[in-house]
């Protein structure tokens, strides 16, 4: 069975983020995807560049999440993934998400796994979530969340291969001088699960205080880079066999018994 899989970067700023997804909306309507990934809360410029908590900024994060999550729809009838910041109670958190066209949207995941760093001060600004690893079924696809940071435990992607997931997705907020690293941590996530490996990230100019460095990815079941964003093309949609995902597993070093 093939799927489309749409990866992207967004700029980080209110007017890029705008542009951007008019575009996207294009390119996904042209393409006919089925399954589209956006970055690590894609849908306010990055608040955790500064350590010092800001409840005002953090609303207003969650609420312009609140306002472009009612314009999903216009990518249908593709699923839209993600991350967003939502309240829970007295938490505060970096969730994971699906988003159908019939059903809607539900929690996939709450990152766990938060650095705290310069222009990272993500452990100041949320909480870990639970520590639920447990993959999220949309139709013929079983997907694992792996959001930016939690990319590098990779005791989780292959725990998500066992499980059968035939999609890891990790929605990230990285920089410019680390894309080179990045993708070999999603090209080894891949080899150990025997999973294709979906990644969208923020981009951004030189001059500003924060530089992301776009670069999303779709990657093979076997490691191999399929396709790569790029500021020419902030958008790519590639078509993969889910059946790879399901040989792959049955090869070294999937099979390994822990």
């Amino acid at each position: 069975m093939t799927v489309k899989v749409t990866v992207c970067e967004f700029q980080d700023d209110l007017t890029g983020i705008a542009q951007d997804w008019e575009q996207l909306v294009a390119h996904v309507k042209t393409e006919s995807s089925n399954v589209v990934l956006l970055p690590e809360m894609p849908f306010y410029p990055w608040f955790a560049q500064t350590k010092q908590f800001n409840p005002t900024v953090w609303q207003e994060a969650v609420d312009a999440h609140d306002v472009w999550q009612e314009r999903f729809k216009e990518l249908t009838p593709a699923i839209t993934l993600g991350t967003r910041p939502v309240n829970d109670s007295s938490y505060r958190l970096n969730e994971g998400f699906v988003w159908e066209q019939v059903a809607g949207y539900h929690t996939a995941h709450r990152k766990y796994y938060l650095p705290e760093e310069e222009g990272f001060w993500e452990a100041s600004w949320y909480h870990r979530g639970d520590g639920n690893f447990t993959p999220v079924d949309s139709g013929i696809l079983r997907i694992g969340f792996l959001i930016c940071t939690e990319l590098w435990f990779m005791e989780r992607a292959r725990r998500y291969g066992k499980a059968g997931v035939n999609l890891i997705v990790s929605p990230r907020a990285t920089g410019r001088t680390t894309v080179e690293k990045w993708l070999t941590g999603g090209r080894t996530a891949s080899i150990v699960s025997g999973a294709f490996e979906l990644s969208s990230n923020r981009v951004n100019s030189e001059n500003q205080a924060q530089e992301f460095g776009g670069q999303g990815w779709v990657i093979g079941p076997d490691g191999e880079v399929i396709g790569l964003t790029s500021r020419q093309h902030p958008f790519i949609t590639v078509e993969i066999d889910l059946f790879e995902s399901e040989q792959a597993k049955l090869t070294y070093p999937r099979y390994v018994l822990e």
